[in-house]
């Protein structure tokens, strides 16, 4: 048994038909983190999320889960939750009766489950006796996350959790998956929202036709960076641009939307070369009062690895479950006895154990 991982995967391969969703993909999992799994779309996300949750099973390769190899069954290891491609709700029912519903189908009534507690965690109590037909999409991502929460779950995995969230709703799922981590749950989320993955995780898998072209520790991307563009606000703008552009290793970028004269300056460089224009600002008694990159270390080296890897090859991994090679149709929906009527032409996937 592996103590210090959640997940180890080594060489998962996935395919539908001719089509390679994940190729010889590795992945390790801290326990305790928040892990953020990154790519275009048909990179092969949903399709991991889904090996996770037992939803489909890989053609080759080796996954472990909370320590327990994982067979050739449409099943998973006990104490994973978690949904893709949306959480699936009884549209009829209110937030509570959703809830309960799910409870029962454990074998525990409402109170003893902890719906209320739950409801407040994702800030949905004051919308607790709501249909949910009436529920935005960021309403009904909480309460799926609310839904997850009842099972307790050592891992659990969430497919764009912040899709249609507004700031309010962020806060609450930012704060809920942030006290899992801290209290030992392990955490696996896709995202397109590059500023959640900074805020929340930890360690990030980046995918790119099926294969991964960088996993670890977050902080580790600034060595696969190129040079960044950085957003320069000094005291004074003129003196600043005089001296971007007497130091080695700094270009400034032409912005047409941007005055030779205004209050901030573009420059495109590598960290070593800002540290020293930073330095020759401050000595020349010019104040630095904002320095942020324009796109965040994280998404830019997204596109750089991402782009690297664009070469054409017939990939998709982000293909509904439903009726794929080796699935169950609905065997999310099974395992929780939810549907969402709403949307009956698609089976939504999801997963609590």
């Amino acid at each position: 048994m592996d103590a210090l991982h959640a997940v180890r995967a080594r060489g998962i391969t996935k395919c539908f038909g001719d089509v390679v969703a994940l190729d010889q993909v590795d992945l390790e999992v801290t326990r305790g983190h928040i892990h953020g799994l990154v790519g275009p779309n048909g990179a092969g996300k949903t399709t991991l999320l889904g090996l996770l949750l037992g939803l489909a099973v890989a053609d080759s390769g080796r996954l472990e889960i909370l320590g327990t190899p994982v067979e050739r069954a449409l099943a998973g290891p006990d104490g994973v939750a978690g949904f893709v491609d949306g959480p699936g709700l009884y549209p009829s029912l209110t937030a509570r009766q959703n809830l309960t519903a799910l409870a029962a189908l454990r074998g525990q009534d409402a109170r003893t489950a902890g719906v209320d507690d739950v409801l407040d965690q994702v800030g949905l109590t004051d919308v607790a006796d709501d249909r949910a037909r009436g529920f935005s999409l960021g309403m009904r991502q909480r309460l799926g996350l609310a839904a997850v929460l009842l099972v307790r779950p050592r891992l659990l995995v969430l497919d764009e959790p912040s899709n249609g969230l507004d700031p309010a709703g962020k806060r609450h799922v930012h704060g809920v998956l942030t006290r899992l981590a801290a209290d030992g749950t392990t955490v696996v989320l896709s995202s397109h929202r590059m500023d959640d993955l900074e805020a929340l995780c930890s360690e990030v898998t980046i995918l790119a036709t099926g294969r991964v072209v960088f996993s670890g520790p977050l902080n580790g991307l600034a060595a696969v960076s190129r040079e960044l563009d950085y957003r320069v606000r000094t005291s004074d703008p003129r003196a600043a641009r005089r001296l971007a552009a007497g130091t080695a290793g700094i270009r400034t970028v032409d912005d047409p939307g941007v005055r030779q004269d205004a209050e901030f300056l573009v420059v495109r460089a590598r960290v070593p070369a800002l540290d020293e224009l930073v330095v020759k600002l401050v000595r020349s008694g010019i104040a630095v009062r904002e320095l942020a990159p324009v796109v965040s270390p994280l998404e830019a080296a997204f596109l750089a690895l991402t782009e690297q890897r664009s070469d054409g090859r017939s990939v998709a991994g982000e293909r509904d479950h439903a009726g794929a090679p080796g699935e169950r149709p609905g065997a999310a929906t099974a395992r929780t006895g939810q549907r969402d009527d709403a949307t009956a032409r698609t089976e939504r996937q999801e997963a609590g154990r």
